[in-house]
């Protein structure tokens, strides 16, 4: 084998191995942590049996996006914009071509999200800020 490989595959098992102390770590954290509630709880809450507790597993919200749909919605959007667009009105956009029901929780949410879209897309040179009215900035397709 050439020197470059061999350089490569020690490159990616070190960076595993890393990886994989990190997991062990979090793990013997997490495991401390529940001790320690286990403890609390039998002396606030003796009646309480921590192993009949299941565990909540994390399961993402249903307006959650699936991989890169956030980014082409929103580089859509401004593709079809006849000005710069401000990240709220994006998301109001977004959330009306999803059929979604508007509120100002979710409208909040989803600008955020195309915000970091937005920034992610500008580092990558396919957006642009232009100075809005105010303190806002507009958002346009990099040309």
């Amino acid at each position: 084998m050439t020197d470059y490989m061999v350089t490569g595959l020690v490159k990616k098992r070190a960076e595993l191995a890393g990886e994989l102390a990190n997991i062990h770590n979090r793990v013997a954290q997490l495991v401390r942590d529940i001790e320690h509630l286990d403890a609390t709880l039998q002396i606030v809450a003796p009646h309480v049996v921590p192993e009949a507790i299941p565990p909540r597993l994390f399961q993402p919200p249903e307006d959650w996006s699936k991989r890169g749909q956030m980014s082409r919605l929103v580089l859509s959007i401004l593709r079809n914009a006849k000005e710069p667009l401000a990240s709220r009105d994006i998301a109001s956009q977004l959330i009306l071509e999803r059929g979604m029901a508007m509120d100002m929780k979710l409208l909040r949410l989803m600008t955020k999200r195309v915000g970091s879209a937005l920034r992610d897309k500008r580092e990558k040179g396919l957006v642009r800020t232009v100075e809005g009215a105010g303190l806002y900035q507009l958002w346009e397709i990099a040309r």
